[in-house]
This record gives C-alpha cells, structure tokens and sequence, in this order.
C-alpha cells in the first residue's frame, strides 16, 4: 500500500520560501523516509490547519483582526491607539469590527503606532 506525506521546511523565514513535497512509497519505508527528511530540517506539515479554515469567523473582517490581535500584542485599549493615532476611539472600534475601511494613509498611522508593516491592515 502506498502513503502520501506532506512535508515542509522548518525555517523562521516568510512562509512564500516554503516548499511543499508529496512522496509515494512503501510503506515499511516510512520511519526511515521521515526521520531523513527531519534530519534535513524538515518537519511533518499533515497536521497543519490553515487558520482561515481553522477560523472561518475571521476571515470575513481580516484587516479588523489584525488590528485588534495588533493593538493587544502592544497591550493597548482602543482609547490609547486611537490616542497615539490622533482618531477617535470609535474609529478604532469600528476598524476592529468591520464597519470602517482601513486605508492606505490610516494604515500607515497605525504601522507607525503599533511598530508593524502597514500592509498587514490593507
């Protein structure tokens, strides 16, 4: 009986420089195959979940998630953020929630505040 692994490098860098490898093989080969291909800084990836799969509910306000997950990871309230970026604190909320687009120019204030790429609210 022949088995398909998916397996791919364990690395700290962007997730786009990742490879993804499909092996077809006996299956008394198995232990050997993967303790190779760990041995080569490879890791077995059949577990992983994407989190948009994992967290459909999210990914329907992504740019509001970030900027909430964001302005936690810095442990600031919305009053403090929209403070530092000179708004209003229901802006903040309605970002997080969905009801106000982030723009180019509000993205970039708060990269600046929350010391984060601005591209990641866009």
């Amino acid at each position: 009986m022949n088995e398909c692994f998916k397996l791919v490098p364990l690395q700290k860098k962007h997730h786009t420089e990742a490879v993804e490898l499909k092996f077809i093989g006996p299956v008394s080969n198995l232990n050997q195959a993967l303790a190779a291909m760990k041995s080569l800084g490879f890791v077995d990836a059949s577990y992983y979940v994407p989190w948009r799969e994992a967290f459909p509910e999210f990914a329907e306000n992504e740019c509001g998630t970030v900027l909430r997950g964001a302005r936690f990871k810095k442990e600031l309230t919305q009053v403090q953020l929209a403070e530092r970026v000179g708004i209003p604190q229901r802006h903040i909320s309605e970002m997080e929630n969905g009801k106000r687009p982030i723009g180019k120019e509000m993205a970039k204030r708060l990269g600046a505040a929350l010391n984060v790429g601005y591209k990641v609210f866009l």
